[in-house]
């Protein structure tokens, strides 16, 4: 953790600082996740079965309503915030439509060991993602929605890359972009207090992000070996 300059930085501009978190330590940053990365089960854009357990250990976490984002706008206050929240629900609900399609059409995850142990620790996660998002501490939830919405950028190559494989046509997105979610982000982090429980909302989102890529990166290795 020592070496990961996301964490290193002091509390300061939270624009930069989710910035940084999310090209460290969201999906973009990971291997085996990478668009143009080279993970243990290979290029994961070239790669169908892999895509295929991408697509449907995504659905299991993020493909249920209410998300990390609906329950974000049930438990903020925040008027800078709304129209944000708004818009990256009704855009989050078009991507769970998404998502769920390409899980219909990819089929069920590829055979592969341990299959039991990966679906309860992803469930696991879920459980995990439902409870951050509903947190008391002001800042908490909205800091897991933006980085939900900033790390659905790299997602969402996946999704597409994924769509074109299936003979499918990407769709086009609706959620905020990243200079709308951290201009948001920054708007409504009045003092440090918020600044931190921001912060901390979304490294906790992206450590569960993390986490599923390196199942799916053990997964992909599995079959490989298999």
């Amino acid at each position: 953790m020592n070496g990961n300059p996301a964490r290193q930085r002091n509390v300061g501009s939270i624009f930069e600082l989710l910035l940084t978190l999310a090209d460290v330590d969201g999906t973009a940053g990971h291997g085996h996740a990478s668009a143009n990365g080279m993970g243990q089960g290979g290029d994961l854009t070239r790669n169908l079965p892999n895509l295929a357990d991408a697509v449907h250990f995504l659905c299991m976490l993020h493909g249920r309503h209410p998300g990390v984002i609906d329950h974000a706008a049930m438990r903020t206050t925040d008027n800078g915030a709304r129209s944000w929240l708004i818009q990256a629900a009704d855009g989050f609900t078009a991507e769970r439509t998404y998502l769920t399609q390409l899980a219909v059409v990819a089929g069920p995850a590829p055979s592969t060991a341990g299959q039991g142990d990966t679906e309860a620790a992803v469930v696991a996660q879920r459980h995990a993602l439902d409870m951050l998002a509903q947190s008391d501490r002001r800042g908490c939830a909205m800091g897991a929605a933006f980085a939900l919405a900033l790390d659905w950028i790299a997602i969402r190559r996946i999704l597409d890359a994924a769509a074109l494989r299936l003979g499918l046509s990407p769709r086009r997105t609706a959620l905020p972009d990243r200079h709308e979610t951290l201009t948001v982000a920054s708007t409504i982090c009045e003092d440090e207090s918020i600044e931190r429980a921001v912060h901390f909302g979304a490294r906790q989102l992206l450590g569960q992000h993390r986490g599923l890529w390196d199942l799916l990166s053990a997964r992909a290795l599995a079959r490989q070996i298999d």
